[in-house]
């Protein structure tokens, strides 16, 4: 064969060609633009949703280190440090067992030192400021400093009151700098420099092997010098420094790896690779739809023009690059739209992704990654050819006396007709025009039967969001009283007891409805049959726990695991029950039950012993619990004053009227605040809150995936609908000539519009099912808020819209086309 240099005049072929078909360039471009715009907004979401979760992982853990081990000595810092495998360790020391302003009662605050590079791992370098450096220096996080009253402004003087080894200290410090507080982040952190440390040595020594105070103790925040294998290397440096991770050793000390490097979340499962790729089959397949019937469409319409370029010896493979060089022109117009947007678009719905996590709004990261846009392109241009290549295809193979006689009747050729007399000449032409592009016409109805089925699986997963049902595994009632001490810094004794005039004061107001009194206290007991580690034994060989007392109220409210609960015996104090945790999603801690039914164990408060017999187990949640430490146990209030003697109330809790609950949560927020600042509330509208967050993310994030998706989808409908009309002029001019009217030829069409829509309803109303039993209703079994519903909404309010779209769509172009003679569309040969 003769090369023959033509390259010029295929590229302006293509470009002839482009610029002839306006109609179909905007609506391959807008169609190529969405593409682009869904994965974009995808990657933007998802890079940014990694990028934030793991600084938020950073900044919860304590630094950006790879590990961490906790409350060691001196001695033990300056052994673990020297470990050749240790490229870089942070030194951070624990300055006061507590912060008792109080102002800070409602905010848990910790005093410590942090070296240079302590601080850039915890993420508090001063922005504004500087390091402290004198023995009096401090800097401290925005929020702390609210509350203490202490303004902004460089070198105010600030006064703490701490505990240092159970004594009470107050001390004068002088502001240097400070940081902004994280959202979400309840802890105060206020620092101090080496020479504070220095001039307090004495004070310092650590004495947490004895009696578990943190004053003077030392963490140490690590980064190895082999990335690859965090948790073999902080074994071996734990080992090799003559101590153990095993909680059962006596020589056991304590670690932890920052979760951005355990390998369960470095590594991506099973579980996350399957959503990620098919999310990126969704929109594949979703862009595929419609550039794919844009294009077929498009050859289709052109078919005359092709087998004109192959009589004069235009070859296969020119067509197809022809038909590739107008795919390219249409996405370096399209992408860059929808990379605009889709960035955009991630950007705003991050923050939505993220706002149930501990870090809301400006915590959201989300860069402009130039890889996003990368590989967002190369997704959408993957996309483009895969939906390109079938009508190129069939363009380049197709003989030139096929695509000279062609008609869209030839893809039926071959095909027998059945006769059929049923109904309206009408009816049958409408139903046979459907016929004659099967797959186009499948393609059509599963482009709008995707977007309904996601719009109806998003609203049905809402609709699952259940206040009830994430309520039931931490609130036993609509509010919780109780003492700051009690809240924020978990402190079971009679200084951080309940006053009774709150009580009195909730027990007035109207919308109360019923309540009880809890009381509780730490202790200790000892037994032969528990299944507690010797790790949280003491040295006397005991092991520490709650005992817990409630009043009839909360006491009935009381979930029973197995045994009995006999109020009766329990009155006694000498039997027990013996709580089993239970996390707020609702997953038992098997664990955490220590003894059999029939057990006995000995109670030891203040010194008076209690031998009691465990009657059966409980649950334990964050709802009738102060603190957990590995044990718990439950008495009506009759058998816990029994055994301990206290009267003191710890908390109370109760339910209010129906319709009265938000403005007894006012009630209580305005006494908290200006009678008894000392007292603080739990309230189960907060819960609420924050489950109807959850459930306006889902309809946001889902609602725009599936708005996008089904603007795709009506796209292609209205696309199909317009360029069938174009394509068969002649022949409805044809039918018009041998007497059919033109209302007639408008029923006709609309009839096929509505034929779409039948099948759209059909095939979305069968997907529907499928995707809400077999994938909604497993993931609301599986996540603790939600309580599997079904309806369906979404299609009732869809389906008119479709059908009006069905009819108005091929009315409103016969309409346009309706203004040339039957002549002029007789003389057609070809668009």
């Amino acid at each position: 064969m003769i090369r023959v240099k033509n390259r010029k005049i295929i590229c302006k072929l293509a470009v002839k060609n482009f610029n002839s078909a306006q109609t179909r360039n905007i609506i391959a471009v807008f169609a190529i633009a969405l593409t682009s715009l869904l994965f974009t907004g995808m990657f933007t979401m998802g890079f940014g949703m990694v990028k934030s979760i793991q600084r938020a992982d950073m900044i919860m853990s304590g630094g950006d280190g790879q590990a961490r081990i906790n409350y060691m000595t001196e001695s033990e810092y300056d052994n673990i440090s020297s470990h050749s495998l240790i490229k870089e360790i942070a030194y951070c020391r624990k300055l006061a067992d507590s912060v008792d302003n109080q102002s800070l009662m409602k905010r848990y605050t910790e005093f410590w030192y942090y070296d240079n590079l302590g601080l850039k791992y915890a993420f508090v370098e001063p922005t504004i400021g500087h390091k402290p450096q004198a023995e009096k220096e401090i800097i401290a996080d925005t929020t702390t400093l609210e509350m203490l009253g202490i303004p902004q402004k460089l070198g105010t003087h600030v006064k703490l009151e701490l505990t240092i080894h159970n004594k009470k200290v107050t001390r004068d410090f002088i502001l240097v700098g400070w940081w902004k507080s994280y959202p979400g982040v309840r802890n105060g952190t206020i620092i101090a420099s080496k020479a504070y440390v220095n001039a307090h040595l004495d004070e310092l020594k650590s004495t947490y092997c004895q009696n578990r105070e943190e004053t003077g103790t030392i963490t140490g925040i690590i980064k190895f010098k082999d990335e690859q294998n965090i948790e073999k290397n902080l074994e071996k440096v734990v080992k090799d420094s003559g101590f153990s991770m095993d909680l059962n050793a006596q020589n056991y000390i304590n670690t932890g790896i920052n979760p951005r490097y355990l390998s369960k979340h470095t590594t991506m499962g099973i579980g996350t690779a399957g959503a990620l790729s098919c999310a990126l089959l969704l929109v594949v397949f979703t862009g595929y739809l419609i550039i794919y019937n844009i294009f077929q469409i498009s050859v289709l319409r052109d078919m005359h023009f092709y087998g004109l370029l192959k009589t004069i010896g235009t070859t296969g493979r020119q067509l197809y690059g022809i038909i590739n060089r107008q795919a390219v022109m249409l996405s370096l117009i399209g992408i860059p739209l929808g990379l605009c947007g889709g960035f955009f678009m991630g950007k705003a719905l991050l923050p939505m992704l993220l706002i149930q996590s501990s870090f809301k709004g400006n915590t959201a990261i989300a860069s402009p990654n130039p890889f996003i846009f990368v590989l967002a392109s190369i997704f959408t241009l993957i996309t483009v050819f895969i939906s390109v290549r079938k009508p190129a295809k069939m363009a380049a193979e197709v003989s030139p006396m096929e695509a000279v006689c062609y008609t869209d009747y030839n893809l039926n050729k071959g095909k027998k007709k059945k006769k059929t007399r049923n109904g309206t000449p009408e009816k049958r032409m409408a139903w046979a025009n459907l016929g004659r592009n099967k797959k186009r016409t499948v393609l059509v109805i599963i482009s709008l039967s995707l977007s309904i089925v996601l719009t109806n699986t998003v609203l049905n997963f809402s609709q699952s969001v259940d206040p009830e049902n994430a309520l039931k595994n931490a609130n036993t009632s609509d509010f919780c009283i109780g003492n700051t001490d009690l809240f924020f810094q978990y402190k079971v004794n009679a200084e951080s007891a309940l006053s009774e005039s709150f009580i009195t004061a909730v027990e007035k107001h109207d919308g109360f409805k019923t309540g009880g009194c809890q009381y509780g206290c730490r202790a200790t007991y000892t037994s032969k049959t528990t299944k507690q580690t010797c790790s949280n034994q003491q040295k006397d060989g005991s092991f520490p726990t709650h005992i817990y007392g409630m009043d009839e109220f909360p006491f009935s409210r009381m979930k029973l695991v197995d045994g009995e609960i006999d109020t009766e015996k329990l009155s006694t104090g000498k039997y027990i029950l013996e709580g089993v945790w239970v996390d707020s999603r609702g997953h038992m801690d098997m664990k955490s039950m220590n003894h059999r039914i029939g057990d006995k164990l000995e109670l030891n408060y203040n010194g008076n012993i209690h031998e009691v017999t465990v009657l059966g187990h409980v649950i334990a949640n964050e709802g009738n619990t102060y603190d957990w430490v590995d044990s718990c146990f439950f008495f009506p209030v009759e058998g816990y004053k029994e055994v301990t003697g206290n009267n003191y109330i710890m908390s109370y809790v109760f339910d209010a009227t129906e319709y009265k609950e938000a403005d007894m949560e006012q009630f209580l927020k305005n006494y908290t605040n200006s009678v008894e600042p000392t007292m603080s509330y739990k309230s189960k509208l907060s819960t609420l809150a924050g489950v109807t967050d959850i459930k306006n993310t889902i309809i946001l994030i889902g609602g725009t995936i599936a708005f996008i998706i089904g603007i795709i989808g009506i796209l292609n409908f209205i696309n199909t609908i317009l360029t069938s009309i174009l394509v068969r002029r002649k022949e409805l001019a044809i039918l018009q000539s041998i007497g059919m009217t033109k209302k007639q030829l408008v029923e006709m069409l609309c009839l096929e519009g509505c034929y779409y829509v039948i099948f759209t309803l059909v095939i979305s109303i069968l997907l529907s099912i499928g995707s809400s039993l077999f994938i909604v209703r497993p993931l609301c079994n599986q996540i603790w808020f939600l309580n599997f519903k079904f309806n369906f909404l979404s299609l009732v309010i869809i389906f008119p819209i479709l059908f009006v779209l069905g009819l108005l769509t091929p009315y409103i172009s016969y309409c346009f086309m309706g203004k040339e003679s039957v002549v002029e569309l007789l003389r057609v040969d070809g668009l």
